[in-house]
C-alpha cells in the first residue's frame, strides 16, 4: 500500500473513533527528515491548540496555551504495540469521568482501533506508541487543565493522535 493510501486509511479509521466535542483525532505525514518524539509532540501540541479553539471548550480553556514541546515529551510514556489497539479503543469509547458511559459501542471502537494500529507500521517500519498515562502507577500527566487521555503513534513517516477531553 502506498504512503498516501495508508494516510487515507488512517484518517478513515480515526474518523470512526472521533466523537464531537469529546474525542479529537488527527493523522498525517511528517514533513521533517527522520522525525522522532519531538516532532510527534509538535503534532500533539497542534491538536491541543485546535481543541483550545473549539467553541465547546473555549470557556473551560480560557487563557490556556498548550505546553511547549519539551514538556509534552516529558509527559509521554511508551505503550507496547500489542496494547496500543485496546488503549486506543478505550480512549475513543470509554468516558473518562463516567466509565459506564460509552461514546461509541466498544466493538466499533475495537474494530477501528485494530485497523489503525495494524496500518501504522504496515510499510515495514515498527510503530511506536505513546500516552500521557503512567500505566505502571495509574497516574495521568495532564496536557490540559481538564481531564485528558491521549494515545499517539508514529511509524517515522505517519502519525496518529487520539485525545479524549472532559471537564468535571
Amino acid at each position: 500500500m502506498k504512503s498516501l493510501e495508508v494516510l487515507a486509511e488512517l484518517e478513515a479509521g480515526l474518523a470512526e473513533l472521533s466523537t464531537p466535542m469529546r474525542v479529537f483525532v488527527a493523522a498525517g505525514r511528517f514533513t521533517e527528515p527522520q522525525p522522532d518524539l519531538p516532532e510527534l509532540a509538535g503534532r500533539i501540541r497542534m491538536l491541543l491548540a485546535a481543541i483550545a479553539q473549539d467553541e465547546s471548550w473555549q470557556r473551560f480553556l480560557t487563557g490556556y496555551a498548550p505546553p511547549p514541546v519539551p514538556e509534552i515529551c516529558a509527559a509521554l510514556e511508551p505503550v507496547e504495540t500489542p496494547e496500543a489497539a485496546s488503549f486506543l479503543a478505550r480512549v475513543a469509547a470509554v468516558d473518562l469521568l463516567w466509565p459506564s458511559h460509552r461514546h461509541l459501542p466498544l466493538e466499533t471502537a475495537e474494530r477501528a482501533a485494530e485497523r489503525v494500529v495494524s496500518l501504522l507500521g504496515s510499510q515495514g517500519s515498527e510503530a511506536t506508541w505513546w500516552t500521557n498515562h503512567d500505566i505502571e502507577c495509574g497516574a495521568v500527566n495532564g496536557l490540559t487543565p481538564l481531564f485528558d487521555s491521549l494515545l499517539a503513534g508514529t511509524d517515522g513517516e505517519h502519525f496518529v493522535l487520539a485525545l479524549q477531553i472532559a471537564d468535571d
